[in-house]
Parts: C-alpha cells; sequence; structure tokens
C-alpha cells in the first residue's frame, strides 16, 4: 500500500468519523429547536391569555387576526423555500417569531377548555408523539409510500376543515378531528424517518447541516402542535 492509498484510507475514516460525530449533534438540536419552540408556543399562549387587552385585539381586530395568520404562513413558506439563502440565525429567529405568533393564536385554548384537560391533553400528546417518533427513527421499513398517501389525505382534511367553516357541523368536526389524528400520527414517524435519514448524510455539523435540522424541527413542531389541537378536540373539557 503506498502513500496515497494510506493517505486516502484516512481521508476516508475521517469522513466516517466526521458524520457519526455530526449525526447525533444535529439530532439532539431537532429536538432542542422544537422543544424550544413548543415552550415559547406555549408561554406566549397563557400570556395572552391571560392579557384581556391584547386577547380582545387579535380576536376583535379582523385585520390583526389574518394578518397574524397570513404571517404565520409566510414564515414557514419562507423558511421553507429560502432555507438555503438564508443565514441559520435568521433562520432561527424567523422559526421563534413563528412560534410566537403560533401561541397568540392558540391563546383561545386556555378559554375554550378547563386548565387540568388542557395538561392531560398535552402530556397524552406528548406520548403519543414520542412513541410515533422512536417507532419513525428505529423502523427499518421504508416509510416513504406511506408519507404520500398521508400527504394526501392531509390535504383532504385541509379542504374538508375549510367547508366545516361554512357547514359548522359539530358531527363532521369531530370525525375531522379523529381523523387529523390519525394523519399526524403517522406523519409524526415518517417525518422522524425522513429527518434522520436527511442528516445522516450530512457531512459534518457546519451552518448548511444545522439549517437542515432546524427546518426537521419546524416540521416536527407542526406534527407535535396539530396533533395536539386535534386530541384536544376530541379529549379536551370545556369551560
Amino acid at each position: 500500500m503506498d502513500y496515497k492509498e494510506l493517505n486516502l484510507q484516512g481521508i476516508t475514516t475521517e469522513r466516517q468519523w466526521d458524520v457519526t460525530e455530526a449525526f447525533p449533534v444535529l439530532m439532539r438540536k431537532v429536538y432542542l429547536w422544537m422543544a424550544l419552540a413548543l415552550v415559547i408556543t406555549g408561554v406566549t399562549a397563557y400570556g395572552v391569555a391571560t392579557s384581556p387587552g391584547i386577547l380582545q385585539a387579535i380576536y376583535t381586530n379582523q385585520v390583526l387576526f389574518w394578518g397574524l395568520i397570513i404571517a404565520e404562513f409566510g414564515l414557514v413558506i419562507g423558511v421553507s423555500a429560502a432555507i438555503n439563502k438564508i443565514s441559520l440565525t435568521t433562520a432561527t429567529l424567523m422559526f421563534i417569531i413563528y412560534s410566537v405568533i403560533n401561541g397568540a393564536l392558540l391563546s383561545y385554548i386556555f378559554l375554550v377548555y378547563t386548565a387540568s384537560s388542557v395538561a392531560t391533553v398535552f402530556f397524552i400528546t406528548a406520548g403519543t408523539f414520542g412513541a410515533m417518533a422512536v417507532v419513525g427513527y428505529t423502523t427499518k421499513t421504508d416509510l416513504t409510500s406511506m408519507g404520500k398517501y398521508l400527504f394526501m389525505a392531509l390535504i383532504g382534511l385541509v379542504i374538508a376543515t375549510l367547508v366545516n367553516l361554512f357547514v359548522k357541523s359539530d358531527g363532521l368536526t369531530m370525525i375531522l378531528s379523529y381523523v387529523g389524528v390519525l394523519v399526524f400520527v403517522g406523519l409524526t414517524a415518517w417525518d422522524s424517518q425522513k429527518i434522520k435519514q436527511m442528516l445522516l448524510q450530512a457531512p459534518d455539523a457546519g451552518e448548511s447541516s444545522q439549517k437542515l435540522a432546524l427546518l426537521g424541527a419546524l416540521t416536527l413542531y407542526l406534527d407535535f402542535v396539530n396533533l395536539f389541537i386535534y386530541l384536544l378536540r376530541i379529549f379536551g373539557k370545556r369551560e
């Protein structure tokens, strides 16, 4: 074995070491960012719910209310579409702002449901989410095909929810809640596997790889929040 072969072998070994070291670091960042976003959302929601002036401003001012909703969609689309063009700091700031806005819009749950039922459903959500995240992370089965069906089901769920805004059927709301739980339980497993596969290919834990981890955190955050909302509609006790 000549010098070039030894050098190539050394580079390959170092490359494998970098990937091995980078992956757990990036996965920790995914769940750290996700947990931080959930804390920000929860604190904001409770803070707004206990501030009558802010609460009234959001839910009586249609311009402000719809402005916040549009801002939410804009931030998610912006982060996802421009992740390769913006800095990690900017992407993180956008994620934090999104968490705050989402918390403000979710403040109504503390007025509609009892605090004990909100807490109970949160722990149910955490347990369900954790179990499905582990399934997605550890399973050897390729969930890609399942993801396609789940995405189509999600589109159908969104359309049915928009229709129900006009129909205002309590029965349909409950049916959609059960469907929503099934969809986001499946998406949690699928997204967990997808994020794992994506980060396994990361060459290091540099800024580019961390931005991918941030996107993964945003994805799982959305899965968690939506799963929580649908479970709350099923198990939450109203005031």
